[in-house]
């Protein structure tokens, strides 16, 4: 367990730091559910790491699953298994995530994006201990420690409508809310040396020369979106195009994409590609349209223009939009991911 938590970046010396380790130390004995709330790159599967091998449950499994990366079906699946003959390619039986993990913990990250069938299946495993496979009809109890994490802020989605409010209620026993990077000033340069020192042995460099005054300058001004990921990226890339292994680093490499040859506009864009072939308006119209065209383009085209009209028309609140557009808010968000339209809301 020592080794594990050398391994985890959980470094720093800042009081928001400290106050979160504190907490998630009184809570982890506890059996009960525990929801991890922090903007991305912040670490909070590595706070859910910590809650399982500081309980007592740490020599059983740890099982985590991105709520986001799969389709409700699937999720549902992945999540309480499914029995042989339950859909189309089921030959056999499935064992999910809650009985991969039983005696143990399971996290689920992103959990905002699950959908409202998912939502009601996990209100009965926390109440109740059981469930049913997909497709299955046998009862199937399981003894697992919840921890969910999101990005979002529950508590109003919840008086949106757009969350179960019953579901938040079971899974916030207590919450843990990490601080972004930008509130841990303190902690910067610790990490900093601590990613930099880490890249410079897989470069098999003998030592890591340390920062200069502008690069240190360079890494405090930084508001640091992304957090600690960002951070460990920026560090390792300036360690790796350091031209000279024993001076110390005087350039942070924040962005990598910046060149004076960068291009400054696409050269190929969907909106272009439809006029430029003369597809046809997004709306019904008579008017041919001039063939060849790549079908999926098109089409995906026609989908943006449609979403950003109804985001519009539903003033970018994206419940009212999957209204307008007679969909689940969920699987709005599904296809708002898509296309990278989420900030756009």
């Amino acid at each position: 367990m020592t080794n594990q938590f050398q391994q985890d970046n959980l470094i720093g010396q800042s009081n928001a730091l400290l106050e979160v380790l504190e907490h998630v130390s009184q809570i982890a004995p506890l059996s009960k559910p525990v929801l991890i709330i922090g903007e991305r790159g912040t670490g909070k599967e590595l706070i859910a790491e910590r809650l399982h091998f500081l309980s007592a449950r740490w020599e059983q499994s740890f099982i985590k699953l991105n709520c986001s990366s799969l389709s409700e079906n699937l999720l549902e699946s992945e999540l309480f298994g499914h029995d042989a003959g339950a859909f189309t390619g089921a030959n056999k039986k499935h064992l999910g995530r809650f009985e991969r993990a039983d005696g143990g913990s399971l996290f689920l990250d992103e959990l905002a994006n699950t959908s409202g069938l998912v939502q009601e299946k996990l209100l009965r495993v926390i109440e109740y201990g059981e469930f049913e496979r997909v497709g299955g009809s046998k009862t199937v109890r399981t003894d697992v420690r919840l921890i969910c994490a999101a990005n979002e802020d529950l508590p109003t989605l919840a008086e949106a409508g757009e969350f179960r409010a019953d579901l938040l209620d079971r899974l916030a026993f207590d919450v843990i809310t990490l601080p972004p990077l930008r509130h841990r000033q303190e902690d910067i340069m610790i990490l900093a040396e601590y990613f930099a020192i880490g890249m410079a042995r897989q470069l098999k460099h003998e030592l890591f020369p340390g920062f200069s005054p502008r690069a240190i300058q360079q890494l405090m001004d930084h508001n640091w979106p992304g957090n600690i990921r960002e951070l460990k990226n920026v560090v390792e890339r300036s360690v790796y195009r350091n031209p000279d292994i024993e001076a110390p680093i005087t350039n942070i490499v924040v962005d990598p994409f910046a060149s004076p040859y960068r291009p400054t506009t696409r050269v190929k864009t969907r909106a272009r590609q439809h006029q430029a072939s003369n597809q046809g308006s997004p709306e019904p119209s008579n008017n041919k349209i001039n063939f060849p065209i790549d079908f999926k383009e098109h089409c995906e085209y026609l989908e943006v223009t449609l979403l950003k009209q109804a985001l519009e028309a539903g003033q970018f609140n994206q419940k009212k939009t999957a209204e307008l557009l007679n969909l689940s808010y969920h699987q709005l968000r599904g296809i708002l991911k898509k296309y990278n339209l989420l900030d756009k809301t």
